[in-house]
């Protein structure tokens, strides 16, 4: 029984040896698998890493040609904000001054209306101008027209003293006028309300003799008669009115005068 146990042992071993180098050949595997694994992982993780600096860079690499990009955009904003404030400065400053240019224009075209009003006005006191007095139609100056017209205004203001004088300067200055045989007919009247009758005599008998043919030349006759009368020298007064009749036969001054006549015989 002793003699069997090492038998026994060794057949154990026998039996044992081929298991434990199974399972020793085993573990080597899988530690070789593991570190293959963990080699694939770290290999993986370091690739990983690896494309992640690569983004990272190639992001921050974008990012930063975006804030270039983006101060370049700014950079041109601001030009164009200073160019936009200066072309509003240039259009600020044209149109002051169009303004002015538009006001100077104004002014201008104000001082050439004037002058040309000025021109005229001038031009208007120098051209002639048609008036009609007592059914004749002549030519005068503004001037004498004004003059003769200040004249009569101060004979219908019963201004007999004024008017005769404006009369008799009118006269003076305007001898060949158109408005003679009027001016010498209400001259008359003037001098005849002053009681001026030999002066009132001439200035009608001056109408009579220049202008025989004048609407007033009738008149003129018997007003001569009346200034007659009141210097108390009826023999010419019926001279006058014996005239009268005989140039204007029928005028109303002739129908009154005959009356006249009557009372002087």
């Amino acid at each position: 029984m002793t003699r069997s146990r090492p038998a026994a042992w060794l057949l154990l071993l026998a039996l044992a040896a081929p298991a434990a180098h199974a399972g020793l050949f085993d573990d080597d595997e899988a530690r070789k698998a593991i570190l293959d694994l963990r080699q694939r992982q770290e290999q993986g993780d370091a690739r990983l890493r690896a494309s992640m600096a690569e983004n990272q860079a190639q992001l921050l690499e974008q990012i930063n040609l975006l804030k270039r990009s983006l101060l370049e955009l700014n950079n041109q904003l601001e030009v164009m904000r200073a160019e936009m404030a200066r072309l509003r400065g240039q259009d600020e400053q044209l149109q002051r001054d169009l303004s002015e240019v538009q006001r100077a224009q104004a002014d201008i075209q104000k001082a050439q209306k004037d002058v040309q009003q000025g021109v005229n006005e001038r031009i208007s006191k120098l051209e002639p101008v048609k008036v009609t007095v007592d059914g004749r139609e002549f030519l005068v100056d503004p001037e004498e027209r004004r003059q003769y017209e200040e004249a009569m205004a101060l004979l219908r203001k019963s201004d007999f003293a004024a008017a005769s004088s404006a009369f008799t300067g009118f006269n003076r200055r305007y001898p060949a006028s158109g408005y003679t045989p009027s001016l010498l007919f209400w001259r008359g009247n003037a001098q005849y309300a002053l009681r001026e009758y030999r002066e009132a005599i001439s200035s009608f008998r001056s109408l009579v003799s220049t202008a025989p043919d004048h609407v007033r030349a009738p008149e003129s006759l018997l007003a001569i008669a009346n200034c007659q009368m009141e210097l108390k020298d009826n023999k010419a007064a019926r001279r006058t009115i014996d005239e009268l009749m005989k140039t204007y036969p029928k005028s109303e001054a002739a129908q009154a005068g005959k009356e006249r006549l009557a009372s002087l015989r």
